[in-house]
C-alpha cells in the first residue's frame, strides 16, 4: 500500500485525485492538490466552495423595516378582490325581464318606450334605452315626412334631389324595421346601443 507523506518536499497524491501526483499545496488548507485541481491563486476546490459560500451569505441583507398590516399587503388586497366583486354582483340585481321587454321593444314600437319611463325603479341604462327608443323613431319620422315634402314641391320634384329623395322615401321602412329590430336585441341582452346624434345629445343631458 502507498503511503502518502505531506513533507514538502516529497511528492505525494492529490488529495482529490487518486493516483494523480500533486503540484503544490492549497494556500488555506495545505492540502497536496494537482494542477487540475490550483487555481491561480492556489487554493484547492473545496477552499474555492467555501469562499463562494461565505460571500453568498455575506451578500444576504436583513429586510428593514416592519411587515405591514394584513390589509395593507397587496396578496390581501388580490384575495379581498373577488369577494367584493361577488358582493357587487349581489347586491346590483340585474334589471327585470319585463323591464327589458318594454324597452327592447319601444324601438320599434316607441308607445312602449314611453310607457316604460314611468317606471320610477327604472335603471339608468334602461332609461337611457327609453329615451334613444325615442329618439330614434321621432328622427325617423321626421327624415320621412322631410323626404316627402320635398316631393311635394315642383321645383324640386324633377332635380337629382327630388330623385334621391324618392329612392330614400322607398327605403325608408325596411331601414327603419331593421335597424329597430337590431337596436331591440342589443338592448334585451343589456348592450349599449349607440344611435347616431340621438345617443350624443342624451349623454350630454341625463345625469349619470
Amino acid at each position: 500500500m502507498k503511503t502518502k507523506r505531506l513533507d514538502w518536499g516529497i511528492s505525494v497524491d492529490c488529495y482529490f485525485h487518486a493516483n494523480v501526483p500533486s503540484v503544490a499545496r492549497c494556500t488555506d488548507c495545505t492540502k497536496a492538490i494537482c494542477a487540475t485541481c490550483r487555481d491561480e491563486a492556489g487554493t484547492c476546490p473545496s477552499c474555492r466552495l467555501a469562499a463562494k459560500i461565505d460571500s453568498a451569505n455575506a451578500e444576504r441583507k436583513s429586510v428593514a423595516g416592519k411587515v405591514p398590516p394584513r390589509s395593507q399587503q397587496w396578496w390581501h388586497g388580490a384575495q379581498q378582490q373577488p369577494a367584493a366583486q361577488a358582493r357587487a354582483s349581489v347586491a346590483e340585481p340585474s334589471d327585470p325581464l319585463e323591464s327589458r321587454a318594454l324597452v327592447a321593444l319601444g324601438y320599434p314600437l316607441w308607445p312602449l318606450a314611453l310607457i316604460s319611463l314611468f317606471d320610477r325603479k327604472q335603471s339608468r341604462r334602461l332609461r337611457k334605452h327609453a329615451y334613444q327608443a325615442l329618439g330614434f323613431n321621432f328622427g325617423m319620422y321626421g327624415l320621412y315626412a322631410l323626404l316627402g315634402l320635398l316631393l311635394k314641391l315642383p321645383l324640386i320634384n324633377w332635380t337629382p334631389l327630388g330623385w334621391s329623395a324618392d329612392v330614400l322615401l322607398g327605403i325608408m321602412l325596411p331601414i327603419f324595421m331593421v335597424m329597430s329590430v337590431f337596436y331591440g336585441i342589443k338592448a334585451w341582452h343589456g348592450d349599449d346601443v349607440r344611435v347616431p346624434i340621438v345617443t350624443d345629445w342624451i349623454d350630454d343631458r341625463l345625469p349619470a
